[in-house]
């Protein structure tokens, strides 16, 4: 990727972020974490800790404890050099998160901040607009950076200004000709979004079936972060033995939308594509049984325990 280009580079304002082990407790509940996984739901375990992708939060959360106007904070800063967007009309594109150093269980007593920065802005025409962002965790005292989220949101209908159209995107799909490794049912239900909302991510999209109707979805649509949460937290548990030490990065695709109800299919598959030290590349996607794929380009690196071996 070129590093020029309108509003590459950009920094946004950084802003402290915060969690205490609730915060924990609900997101690991929010995201499917089972009663054998009490290490993510029980704050007296031993080996108490964070799911891992709970960062992936921290940019709707801030410090807050309590609900917030969500239209109002994502509206915040515009992009210098490119059109102002409409940011009630935005969808996820595609997020990535790769796991540098083990998450606190809370953060008192340090100052967590979240710095993000714009990777490219690429105009897609009529569609609209893609804007890319890193966005990192770090410790402001040490200067460690504990994730490095790499997300694109779409502006929808607001393209057609002029700027670039973007690198093509790299693909990650499923094996050709090979079941999955593994295969995993979420059934959600009609209160599902109304749970993982208070994770933080208080969008009006989520819960009230108005903005939906407007955006063409016919309704509540489940936020795209819950499908995501829930496949990492699925491979996970699948091929790391439920321990975020066997994480080290986690991405996928958002395609299309999980209506409140759904059942959602994630299956997965080991290529052998060898990482060092134990680790290797899962893909996966997502799909609605008997409906759309709703995650595609699903990878994460992993380092796989247990007696699961590749069924070749």
């Amino acid at each position: 990727m070129s590093n020029s280009g309108p509003g590459v580079g950009f920094e946004f304002p950084t802003f402290p972020v915060s969690w205490m082990k609730r915060d924990l407790l609900l997101f690991a509940n929010s995201i499917g974490a089972t009663d054998e996984e009490l290490h993510f739901l029980y704050e007296l375990h031993p080996n108490f800790q964070a799911f891992p992708t709970y960062p992936i939060i921290l940019p709707f959360k801030h410090t807050d404890q309590d609900v917030i106007d969500f239209y109002a904070r994502s509206n915040s800063t515009p992009i210098e050099g490119v059109p102002k967007f409409d940011s009630r009309r935005t969808l996820d594109g595609e997020r990535k998160i790769e796991f540098l150093k083990p998450l606190p269980v809370s953060s008192e007593g340090r100052k967590f901040e979240i710095r993000s920065k714009v990777l490219g802005v690429y105009d897609k025409g009529k569609p609209g607009t893609v804007v890319e962002t890193e966005q990192r965790l770090v410790d402001a005292e040490t200067g460690e950076t504990y994730t490095r989220a790499v997300g694109s949101g779409f502006y929808v209908g607001q393209g057609g200004w002029g700027g670039p159209k973007g690198p093509k995107t790299v693909n990650y799909p499923p094996p050709a000709n090979k079941a999955p490794d593994a295969s995993h049912v979420t059934q959600t239900t009609r209160e599902t979004a109304l749970l993982y909302r208070l994770n933080g991510d208080y969008n009006p999209l989520h819960a009230t079936p108005e903005p939906g109707q407007k955006m063409g979805f016919g309704g509540v649509i489940i936020h795209g972060l819950f499908s995501w949460n829930t496949a990492a937290h699925v491979v996970l548990k699948e091929f790391g033995g439920s321990d975020p030490n066997n994480f080290k990065s986690f991405q996928a695709r958002f395609a299309s939308p999980v209506k409140p109800g759904d059942k959602l299919v994630t299956e997965m598959w080991r290529t052998g594509e060898q990482m060092g030290d134990g680790f290797e590349e899962i893909r996966f996607i997502v799909r609605v049984e008997g409906g759309k794929t709703v995650l595609t380009n699903g990878r994460a690196i992993v380092r796989v325990v247990g007696k699961k071996e590749s069924k070749l």
